[in-house]
């Protein structure tokens, strides 16, 4: 029986600043988000711009120190359908996704956005385990339990929630935002593409992208005529650093420190976003909303918590002995 190879240590302090810088990146992609949507910019117009530009920029990273350019973008082996599903990648991670973010961010916090787009890993522990045949252990189920709690605090559910006509449109719109990207990625688990992970980036980034464009041409959106100097720095943050930058980053930390140890991580996004907000908005949660977040934190490290070693053992005793004649 071959033995596994250990991960790397996620201690290791290299491992750990990078997944700072990559958490704090798509963070501060919230806050620059909400200034641009508060100045008067279009939700989809500036989604799609911001995740054209961030394919592009992808593109230099893609090649580096490859040969054959078009073979990386179009791996030899890859046919119709599977062109087929990165188009469907494409749509639901960038434009779903990003799309349905931007527009709940018109009528919630940047806080409040962060924290419920990122319960997507609790929501993919569940649809894994109805779609891909998951087993969700206790840890786990526990996780989904505490994050169904946290995301009720966090949009404020309780008995004044519909009173005097509360808008509770950007909530809904936040959470279909999360499903949209849990949806996106069983689709990519199930298809075991021939791209790699910068390649399938780029891809769903460019499909996604114009897809937004289309949509908020069509429908009336227009780009400012004027933007200040301090309004374009802000976009090109949210397009280069806040958009490359993270994916990058996050994919180093992925190959590092493998899926599950560095997707426990992902609750530092909200958090850097209530830092941030609060910083540069001056915005502030509710003590329950905070709580929420907190819970939400908490039901990631549950969900994304490896299997204790002694169940690991015990399982692989179990192995061997069915192996014995």
């Amino acid at each position: 029986m071959a033995r596994a190879t250990p991960s790397p240590s996620v201690g290791e302090p290299r491992f750990i600043l990078i997944l700072l810088a990559s958490t704090f990146l798509m963070g501060s992609s919230f806050v620059a988000g909400k200034i641009l949507l508060t100045g008067g910019v279009p939700p989809m117009l500036l989604v799609g711009w911001r995740f054209l530009g961030a394919a592009l920029a992808t593109l230099p990273l893609i090649f580096l120190g490859r040969t054959s350019f078009l073979k990386v973008l179009l791996p030899p082996g890859m046919d119709r359908r599977q062109a087929g599903i990165v188009v469907v990648i494409g749509l639901l991670q960038t434009g779903a996704v990003m799309g349905l973010l931007f527009a709940a961010m018109q009528f919630i916090s940047a806080s409040t956005a962060s924290i419920l787009l990122f319960t997507n890993p609790i929501l993919v522990a569940f649809l894994g385990w109805i779609f891909l045949g998951e087993r969700l252990h206790r840890t786990r189920v526990g996780g989904l339990v505490v994050g169904v709690v946290g995301v009720a605090l966090a949009i404020g559910v309780g008995p004044g929630l519909f009173a005097e006509g509360r808008v509770v449109m950007g909530e809904v719109i936040g959470l279909l935002a999360a499903l949209c990207w849990a949806a996106a990625t069983i689709v990519a688990k199930r298809s075991n593409l021939p791209l790699n992970a910068w390649s399938l980036s780029f891809w769903q980034m460019l499909v996604g992208s114009l897809a937004l464009l289309t949509y908020g041409y069509v429908t009336g959106e227009r780009w400012p005529d004027h933007l200040t100097s301090a309004q374009w720095g802000w976009f090109a943050w949210l397009t280069v650093p806040a958009s490359t930058g993270s994916f990058g980053l996050w994919f180093v930390a992925l190959s590092k420190g493998g899926a599950t140890r560095t997707s426990g991580y992902l609750f530092l996004v909200p958090l850097f976003t209530v830092v941030l907000a609060y910083v540069v908005l001056g915005a502030a949660l509710t003590w329950l909303q905070a709580m929420g977040g907190l819970l939400v934190g908490f039901a990631l490290w549950l969900v994304n918590r490896e299997i204790p070693i002694r169940t690991l053992h015990k399982r692989t005793n179990e192995l061997r002995r069915e192996d014995q004649p």
